[in-house]
Protein backbone atom coordinates (compact mmCIF):
# COMPACT_ATOMS: atom_id res chain seq x y z
CA UNK A 1 0.00 0.00 0.00
CA UNK A 2 2.69 2.89 0.75
CA UNK A 3 4.27 1.83 -2.79
CA UNK A 4 1.13 2.96 -4.09
CA UNK A 5 0.70 5.84 -2.57
CA UNK A 6 4.39 6.86 -3.61
CA UNK A 7 3.11 6.67 -6.92
CA UNK A 8 0.25 8.65 -6.45
CA UNK A 9 2.34 11.38 -4.89
CA UNK A 10 5.38 11.21 -7.47
CA UNK A 11 6.96 14.85 -8.00
CA UNK A 12 7.75 14.19 -11.84
CA UNK A 13 9.86 17.18 -11.84
CA UNK A 14 12.61 15.96 -8.82
CA UNK A 15 12.84 12.27 -9.91
CA UNK A 16 16.17 12.12 -7.49
CA UNK A 17 13.93 12.53 -4.82
CA UNK A 18 11.73 9.64 -5.51
CA UNK A 19 11.38 7.05 -2.44
CA UNK A 20 14.09 4.57 -2.93
CA UNK A 21 11.03 2.12 -3.30
CA UNK A 22 9.40 3.80 -6.31
CA UNK A 23 13.08 3.69 -7.78
CA UNK A 24 13.51 0.11 -6.83
CA UNK A 25 9.90 -0.52 -8.93
CA UNK A 26 10.96 1.36 -12.03
CA UNK A 27 14.22 -0.15 -12.50
CA UNK A 28 12.63 -4.04 -12.04
CA UNK A 29 10.18 -2.56 -14.68
CA UNK A 30 12.76 -1.40 -17.06
CA UNK A 31 14.54 -4.53 -16.72
CA UNK A 32 11.34 -6.83 -17.54
CA UNK A 33 10.55 -4.40 -20.15
CA UNK A 34 14.17 -5.12 -21.98
CA UNK A 35 14.29 -8.85 -21.15
CA UNK A 36 10.90 -9.29 -22.89
CA UNK A 37 11.86 -7.57 -25.91
CA UNK A 38 15.23 -9.07 -26.00
CA UNK A 39 13.34 -12.55 -25.95
CA UNK A 40 10.82 -11.23 -28.35
CA UNK A 41 13.48 -10.01 -30.66
CA UNK A 42 16.26 -12.74 -30.21
CA UNK A 43 15.11 -16.04 -28.48
CA UNK A 44 11.95 -15.85 -30.71
CA UNK A 45 13.84 -15.83 -33.30
CA UNK A 46 16.09 -18.06 -32.33
CA UNK A 47 13.44 -20.79 -31.45
CA UNK A 48 12.20 -20.71 -34.78
CA UNK A 49 15.49 -21.49 -36.41
CA UNK A 50 15.69 -24.24 -33.81
CA UNK A 51 12.24 -25.24 -34.97
CA UNK A 52 13.40 -25.30 -38.71
CA UNK A 53 16.83 -27.30 -37.69
CA UNK A 54 14.78 -29.94 -35.47
CA UNK A 55 12.29 -30.60 -38.94
CA UNK A 56 15.43 -30.79 -41.09
CA UNK A 57 17.14 -33.23 -38.56
CA UNK A 58 13.76 -35.56 -38.71
CA UNK A 59 14.16 -35.30 -42.58
CA UNK A 60 17.77 -36.25 -42.55
CA UNK A 61 17.57 -38.94 -40.15
CA UNK A 62 14.66 -40.48 -43.04
CA UNK A 63 17.00 -40.53 -45.62
CA UNK A 64 19.58 -41.75 -43.94
CA UNK A 65 17.64 -44.71 -42.95
CA UNK A 66 16.48 -45.00 -46.39
CA UNK A 67 20.03 -45.11 -47.68
CA UNK A 68 21.55 -47.38 -45.14
CA UNK A 69 18.57 -49.58 -46.21
CA UNK A 70 19.72 -49.20 -49.77
CA UNK A 71 23.26 -49.67 -49.57
CA UNK A 72 22.51 -53.12 -47.01
CA UNK A 73 20.78 -54.36 -50.12
CA UNK A 74 23.44 -52.98 -52.74
CA UNK A 75 25.03 -55.75 -52.98
CA UNK A 76 22.13 -58.47 -53.64
CA UNK A 77 20.74 -55.89 -55.83
CA UNK A 78 23.80 -55.93 -58.00
CA UNK A 79 23.83 -59.65 -57.84
CA UNK A 80 20.33 -59.14 -59.07
CA UNK A 81 20.81 -56.64 -61.82
CA UNK A 82 23.91 -59.09 -63.52
CA UNK A 83 21.63 -62.34 -63.03
CA UNK A 84 18.58 -60.00 -64.90
CA UNK A 85 20.90 -58.68 -67.65
CA UNK A 86 22.38 -62.30 -68.27
CA UNK A 87 18.91 -63.54 -68.54
CA UNK A 88 18.09 -60.79 -70.91
CA UNK A 89 20.86 -61.49 -73.18
CA UNK A 90 20.62 -64.97 -73.50
CA UNK A 91 16.76 -64.20 -74.90
CA UNK A 92 18.27 -61.95 -76.99
CA UNK A 93 20.35 -64.24 -78.72
CA UNK A 94 17.68 -67.01 -79.35
CA UNK A 95 16.28 -64.38 -81.50
CA UNK A 96 17.21 -64.93 -85.58
CA UNK A 97 20.34 -63.27 -86.05
CA UNK A 98 21.03 -61.26 -89.41
CA UNK A 99 22.17 -64.21 -91.53
CA UNK A 100 19.14 -66.25 -90.27
CA UNK A 101 16.44 -63.72 -91.43
CA UNK A 102 16.16 -64.54 -94.87
CA UNK A 103 15.32 -68.24 -93.79
CA UNK A 104 12.98 -67.60 -91.31
CA UNK A 105 10.85 -65.33 -93.41
CA UNK A 106 11.15 -68.82 -96.04
CA UNK A 107 9.79 -70.92 -93.03
CA UNK A 108 7.66 -68.76 -91.84
CA UNK A 109 5.49 -69.06 -95.74
CA UNK A 110 6.04 -72.14 -96.12
CA UNK A 111 4.44 -73.06 -92.41
CA UNK A 112 1.28 -70.85 -93.59
CA UNK A 113 1.52 -73.25 -96.94
CA UNK A 114 1.30 -76.50 -95.19
CA UNK A 115 -0.96 -75.19 -92.28
CA UNK A 116 -3.36 -75.12 -96.21
CA UNK A 117 -3.37 -71.11 -95.76
CA UNK A 118 -3.92 -69.42 -99.22
CA UNK A 119 -1.01 -66.76 -99.17
CA UNK A 120 -2.02 -63.68 -101.10
CA UNK A 121 0.51 -61.18 -99.98
CA UNK A 122 3.56 -62.32 -97.72
CA UNK A 123 6.10 -59.05 -98.54
CA UNK A 124 8.62 -58.60 -96.26
CA UNK A 125 8.90 -54.29 -95.29
CA UNK A 126 12.57 -52.35 -94.61
CA UNK A 127 13.55 -53.13 -91.37
CA UNK A 128 13.63 -50.38 -88.16
CA UNK A 129 16.73 -50.85 -86.20
CA UNK A 130 16.18 -49.82 -82.25
CA UNK A 131 19.18 -50.38 -79.73
CA UNK A 132 19.66 -53.85 -79.30
CA UNK A 133 17.19 -55.44 -81.99
CA UNK A 134 15.48 -54.88 -85.55
CA UNK A 135 12.11 -54.71 -86.41
CA UNK A 136 11.16 -56.75 -89.94
CA UNK A 137 7.73 -55.60 -90.78
CA UNK A 138 5.79 -58.18 -92.99
CA UNK A 139 2.59 -57.02 -95.52
CA UNK A 140 0.34 -60.02 -95.79
CA UNK A 141 -3.16 -61.21 -97.04
CA UNK A 142 -4.01 -64.73 -96.19
CA UNK A 143 -7.06 -66.59 -96.36
CA UNK A 144 -8.26 -69.88 -94.41
CA UNK A 145 -9.94 -71.57 -91.70
CA UNK A 146 -9.86 -70.76 -87.75
CA UNK A 147 -8.20 -74.13 -87.48
CA UNK A 148 -5.53 -73.57 -90.48
CA UNK A 149 -4.79 -70.29 -88.23
CA UNK A 150 -4.44 -72.16 -85.68
CA UNK A 151 -2.42 -75.11 -86.83
CA UNK A 152 -0.05 -71.72 -88.81
CA UNK A 153 0.65 -70.02 -85.45
CA UNK A 154 1.78 -73.29 -84.21
CA UNK A 155 3.94 -74.29 -86.41
CA UNK A 156 5.57 -70.93 -86.27
CA UNK A 157 5.97 -71.60 -82.50
CA UNK A 158 8.11 -74.62 -83.06
CA UNK A 159 10.43 -73.76 -85.61
CA UNK A 160 14.31 -73.75 -84.06
CA UNK A 161 14.67 -69.63 -83.95
CA UNK A 162 12.48 -68.16 -81.56
CA UNK A 163 9.80 -66.12 -83.21
CA UNK A 164 7.86 -63.25 -82.21
CA UNK A 165 5.15 -62.54 -84.40
CA UNK A 166 3.18 -59.15 -82.80
CA UNK A 167 -0.03 -58.01 -84.66
CA UNK A 168 -0.35 -54.28 -85.74
CA UNK A 169 -3.42 -52.92 -88.38
CA UNK A 170 -4.34 -56.45 -88.72
CA UNK A 171 -7.83 -57.26 -89.52
CA UNK A 172 -9.31 -60.29 -89.50
CA UNK A 173 -13.14 -61.01 -91.24
CA UNK A 174 -14.90 -63.27 -93.27
CA UNK A 175 -13.89 -64.27 -96.55
CA UNK A 176 -15.76 -62.86 -99.31
CA UNK A 177 -17.09 -65.19 -101.98
CA UNK A 178 -14.25 -65.80 -104.74
CA UNK A 179 -17.04 -66.05 -107.50
CA UNK A 180 -19.02 -62.81 -107.17
CA UNK A 181 -21.93 -61.43 -104.84
CA UNK A 182 -24.31 -64.69 -106.41
CA UNK A 183 -21.81 -67.03 -105.44
CA UNK A 184 -22.09 -68.91 -102.13
CA UNK A 185 -19.49 -67.98 -99.55
CA UNK A 186 -16.85 -70.27 -98.68
CA UNK A 187 -17.84 -72.16 -95.18
CA UNK A 188 -15.93 -70.53 -92.48
CA UNK A 189 -13.52 -68.91 -94.68
CA UNK A 190 -11.41 -66.11 -92.75
CA UNK A 191 -9.38 -63.36 -94.18
CA UNK A 192 -6.17 -61.93 -92.28
CA UNK A 193 -4.98 -58.83 -93.67
CA UNK A 194 -2.46 -56.27 -92.74
CA UNK A 195 0.82 -56.25 -91.04
CA UNK A 196 2.62 -58.63 -88.65
CA UNK A 197 6.18 -57.20 -87.20
CA UNK A 198 8.67 -60.61 -86.10
CA UNK A 199 12.31 -59.30 -84.71
CA UNK A 200 16.20 -60.45 -85.08
CA UNK A 201 18.87 -59.82 -82.52
CA UNK A 202 21.40 -56.77 -83.69
CA UNK A 203 24.95 -58.48 -82.72
CA UNK A 204 27.80 -56.86 -81.56
CA UNK A 205 29.16 -55.23 -84.58
CA UNK A 206 25.77 -54.31 -85.54
CA UNK A 207 24.71 -52.38 -82.03
CA UNK A 208 28.34 -50.87 -82.14
CA UNK A 209 27.89 -49.23 -85.35
CA UNK A 210 24.86 -47.88 -84.37
CA UNK A 211 26.04 -46.02 -81.53
CA UNK A 212 28.05 -43.35 -83.32
CA UNK A 213 25.54 -42.59 -85.42
CA UNK A 214 23.09 -42.04 -82.76
CA UNK A 215 25.52 -39.41 -80.44
CA UNK A 216 26.70 -37.95 -83.84
CA UNK A 217 22.62 -37.18 -84.25
CA UNK A 218 22.39 -35.76 -81.09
Amino acid sequence: MKLIDDLRNLDRNNVGGWPKSVKGFFIALVIVVILFLGWYFYISGEQDTLATAQQQEVTLKTDFEAKQAKVVNLDALKAQLAQMNEMLSQMLRELPGKTEMPALLTNISQTAQAAGIETDLFKPQPEIPKEFYAIQPIALKMQGTYHQFGTFISGVASLPRVVILTMHDVSLSAAKPAGGRDAPPPGGQLMLEGTVQTYRYLGDEEAKGKEPAKQGGK
